[in-house]
């Protein structure tokens, strides 16, 4: 029997593998980026401020017996606020020189005299200063750790409404005083709570272990926690396509890792070759890459053509075959490899070719087996928040798998065979690639104005980002 510490030298250098190997996909989040996020999340902090609810204030000031009730925050002017990345850390959003007015009910009692009404106030100087820590955890998600806060307001004024109104304002000293108190007691805690429970609510929506399709999933958790300096928020995903019936066969990850130079753009996908390679991986154990031409789906011409190369065949095999219908079986024999340069991104395919005849009431007959290995093109494209590909056969070249004499019987078939496979198989192939696969994103932003370069190992996509939902619908959409 195999003892338990003999395994632990091998899982300890497994998880090391895994802990080393450099991430599939790379995204880059620039300042050009927090530009644009600012804004929303400059509408956001003031819708979550509007919501504060304010206790009941009561006292008594000399004869005055007083009661504040219905206090509600009617306008918030946060125009001095900004968004920036803070280098080890997180994002600061900071608020300067900024205003809230508020509006309140009063009752009021002196002596035997009581009095009710409205009272305007304002909160002039308002600082808000607070840093968001981004970490990964342990789902390999981003999420904000926890996050520091600063209010302070610097001061206040109140005006009362009615014919007493100016008769009050000897009170507007200690009432303002108290509400400005209690509005500093406030504000973090509602920031503090629209941080670590609204928008880390927002975050678990970003797919991190997702199917694609009824074939594959992908991993796009994070490997580490992300990196932030003063112009971009950097993160590495693991970036890797798994077949869904056996998730744990996945291949190593030895390719080159993406690298972002980039700053331009207000975001950046960098997609390393093993990010393709794992797909195709996952694809090819599933078994879909694998195909029949036949019956309406066969050309006539070919069919005529092959008939006429494998005569000699059906002769020696049956002369009565020779009026059954020919079908190719196609299935690929070893995962497709994916090479990208800085001239452009190729797939190389190798499948097995079988020539079959079907006689009707028999089981079919094999002419001849031949080596298929093909090149496609693949351009890249963003839709929405989806990465497509469309390939394009650029190189086809067959040769038989029993003879050199039978290879160069096979040449007259080059032609008609490549014109098949761009006709019949290609599209099969771009039909599953056009759906794309998601971009981690959460649902409301969206890539426009993408451009893509290709680099030796990798592909960069840089792109700007569009709110196609508020931050506060994004939220609240996901609640």
């Amino acid at each position: 029997m195999t003892s338990c510490w003999s395994t632990l030298p091998f899982i300890f250098l497994s998880s090391c593998m895994v802990a080393a190997s450099p991430p599939g996909c790379k995204i880059r989040i620039t300042d050009r980026g927090l530009e644009m996020l600012k804004f929303e999340t400059q509408k956001f902090v003031e819708e979550e401020l509007s919501n504060i609810t304010m206790p009941e204030m009561k006292g008594k000031e000399g004869r005055f017996q007083y009661t504040i009730t219905d206090v509600k925050i009617m306008e918030l002017n946060l125009t001095h606020a900004e968004l920036q990345f803070v280098p080890g850390v997180g994002l600061l959003f900071d608020v300067q020189n900024s205003s809230i007015t508020l509006s309140l009910q009063r009752q009021i009692l002196y002596w035997l005299f009581y009095d009710t009404g409205n009272i305007n106030a304002s909160a002039e100087g308002v600082n808000i200063n607070t840093v968001l820590n981004l970490i990964r955890d342990e789902d390999g998600r981003l999420k904000i750790n926890n996050m520091t806060c600063d209010a302070k307001i610097s001061k206040m004024r109140a005006k009362f409404s009615g014919t007493l109104g100016r008769v009050y304002q000897f009170m507007a000293r200690f009432l303002t005083t108290g509400m400005r108190f209690l509005l500093n007691q406030k504000i973090c805690p509602a920031l503090d709570h629209a941080a670590l429970v609204h928008v880390n609510a927002m975050l678990e929506t970003i797919p991190v272990r997702t199917e694609v399709d009824e074939y594959i999933g992908i991993d796009y958790s994070l490997t580490t926690d992300p990196v932030v300096t003063a112009r971009s928020l950097d993160m590495n995903f693991r970036g890797m396509f798994f077949e869904l019936t056996d998730q744990n066969d996945t291949l190593i990850n030895q390719a080159a890792e993406p690298i972002i130079r980039e700053y331009d753009r207000m975001v950046y996908f960098a997609l390393s070759e093993f990010f393709f390679d794992s797909g195709m991986f996952s694809y090819y154990k599933a078994g879909i890459f694998q195909t029949d031409i036949i019956h309406e789906k066969m050309p006539k011409d070919l069919e005529m053509l092959l008939k006429t190369t494998y005569f000699g065949t059906i002769m020696m095999l049956n002369p009565a075959l020779i009026d059954a219908p020919i079908s190719l079986q196609i299935t690929v024999n070893s995962p497709p490899k994916c090479s990208v340069k800085t001239s452009g991104a190729t797939v190389v395919m190798t499948a097995v070719v079988k020539v079959m005849v079907l006689p009707q009431g028999r089981s079919p007959v094999q002419l001849s087996s031949m080596t298929m290995e093909t090149k496609f093109n693949a351009k890249f494209s963003v839709r929405g928040k989806r990465l497509a590909i469309h390939a394009d056969l650029r190189r086809f070249k067959i040769f038989s798998n029993q003879s050199a004499l039978e290879s160069l019987a096979l040449i007259p078939l080059q032609a008609p065979l490549k014109t098949m496979l761009q006709m019949s198989v290609v599209p099969v192939i771009n039909k599953w690639t056009k759906r794309g696969v998601g971009i981690p994103l959460p649902d409301g932003l969206d890539l426009i104005e993408e451009v893509v370069e290709y680099h030796n190992g990798f592909i960069v996509i840089g792109a700007n980002l569009h709110f196609s939902k508020g931050l506060r619908e994004m939220i609240t959409g996901n609640i």
